[in-house]
């Protein structure tokens, strides 16, 4: 998400969002129950576990907002800090920019249901002393596809020659395998979330919704934001998912409906694959393009799904796997909707990731459980140099290790990012609404703040909300437990 340093940002600018800062999550006020009398919360409640915060969440559309509001205030008021900082960083806008778009482009598109939902949010936010509203809370859940997918395709559009050369990121590795290829040949499904650090710290909330209608969920998210956005989730129905973006992809639909609003509704209300296919495609605006994995526990089928604007193209088995690393996959799709994507480099992050990718899930073939996904998710092999050495092109990403950057996202060598956290499921634990998760590098690595801005100064603009990000336990979550 982080794109050139701007060495001339004001230092106005980082006062403010100093002052605005607010405490982290160790900050409230006692976990369990929500220290509230409002009946709205009666059914709610959180703790924490493994570096996570678990949230359950349960009733209407609005009560899930207001406990998801309330209970979450706290990170919530901190994300908004991160998303703010990154967002008019990265764009060279103001956040009133963002506000405007949540209100007149994406509002309209929304189904009433998450309407509800965001309002229900605002509300809870409130309620525990945090000023936000109603269109912060839409803009920070648009915070992947607004300024990655739409501001790019807004500057072309209004041919702003001094507009910042923003483009699409890759985020994350991941696989899905069945039949032949996994140990007791069902489902086996793993991804980490590739982000920069300043948001993926944050991003380590096990949400546990369990809706008025649809299917239960069990999901990984960030604060305030209704879909898990990392895009890694069960639900009872048997629906397995997740995905990686398409890197230098091009494309949006002032007029579609937002991608976030798309995910959770897939999550939520399918019932199979054709389901969660069905329904993430329905008017899709092309932001945060993904290639989606969907497994279907009930029948062992998975599919791969790559989600452009005009094609959208679908394989699936019943034995086999597919990987992601945010490559394209489909020629045309690649020729009509991508920004000269190559997928030739082998030395590219998304190109030595699906070598790699490949190469340990075939070798692995009759073997594939949830103690080789972390294996996967922890590797840093470097298939084009041929060695160990955790970067850019590790399937374990740490991008601030690598002096080359990775210049088809935007990203400058050093930039503090890649993987920050992993999760993984197989069909059993997801027939009991389960998953295994790690919070941080998914190596176990840490990463600390300090040491890394003194090295690199250039990133110093992020000081006032870059923390440490300290590797957790694996540490297996379910869908009702209590601690």
């Amino acid at each position: 998400m982080l794109n050139k340093v701007a060495r001339s940002f004001s230092f106005a600018v980082l006062a403010c969002v100093v002052s605005l800062v607010v405490s982290t999550p160790r900050s409230f006020a006692g976990e369990g129950k929500a220290q509230s009398s409002d009946p709205r919360l009666e059914k709610s409640y959180r703790f924490q576990k493994g570096g996570w915060t678990y949230v359950h969440l349960e009733g209407s559309p609005s009560e899930i907002g207001f406990q998801h509001g309330y209970l979450l205030a706290p990170e919530i008021a901190d994300a908004m800090d991160v998303v703010k900082l990154m967002d008019t960083h990265d764009t060279q806008r103001d956040w009133e920019f963002f506000r405007k778009n949540a209100r007149e482009m994406l509002w309209p598109h929304i189904d009433a249901e998450y309407q509800q939902e965001l309002q229900g949010i605002a509300e809870g936010v409130k309620a525990h002393g945090v000023d936000l509203d109603l269109y912060d809370i839409v803009a920070l859940n648009a915070f992947l596809e607004v300024p990655d997918y739409y501001v790019p395709w807004l500057n072309k559009h209004e041919k702003q020659a001094s507009a910042p050369k923003l483009k699409a990121p890759g985020h994350c590795s991941a696989f899905i395998a069945t039949g032949s290829y996994t140990k007791d040949h069902q489902i086996v499904i793993a991804h980490n979330n590739w982000t920069g650090y300043l948001d993926g710290e944050r991003w380590v909330v096990i949400f546990d919704i369990a809706p008025q209608h649809g299917q239960r969920i069990l999901m990984d998210g960030f604060p305030g934001v209704i879909t898990s956005d990392d895009d890694f989730g069960v639900n009872s129905a048997g629906v397995m998912i997740t995905e990686t973006t398409i890197t230098q992809f091009e494309g949006w639909d002032p007029n579609g409906k937002p991608e976030f609003v798309r995910s959770r509704k897939a999550l939520q209300y399918a019932q199979s694959i054709d389901d969660y296919v069905r329904i993430i495609k329905e008017g899709n605006n092309g932001g945060y393009a993904n290639d989606w994995l969907i497994g279907d526990r009930k029948t062992g089928e998975i599919a791969y799904l790559e989600l452009g604007l005009k094609n959208t193209p679908l394989w699936r088995t019943k034995d086999g796997y597919y990987v992601s690393s945010n490559f394209a996959r489909d020629p045309k799709l690649i020729k009509e909707e991508t920004d000269g994507f190559d997928p030739n480099d082998m030395s590219s992050s998304m190109n030595a990731r699906h070598v790699r990718a490949e190469e340990m899930v075939q070798h692995a073939k009759g073997t594939i459980d949830v103690q080789f996904a972390q294996a996967f998710l922890s590797d840093h092999y470097d298939s084009f140099e041929k060695k160990e050495q955790p970067n850019e092109r590790s399937l374990c990403g740490h991008v601030d290790a690598s002096s080359r950057g990775v210049p088809q996202w935007g990203r400058d060598p050093y930039s503090d990012e890649g993987a920050v956290q992993g999760k993984a499921a197989d069909s059993k634990m997801a027939e009991d609404m389960s998953f295994v998760a790690r919070a941080g590098h998914p190596c176990g690595a840490d990463f600390l703040a300090a040491d890394f801005l003194e090295k690199h100064p250039e990133f110093a603009w992020q000081k006032p909300v870059l923390r440490d990000m300290k590797a957790g336990p694996w540490t297996v979550f379910q869908a009702g437990q209590k601690e």
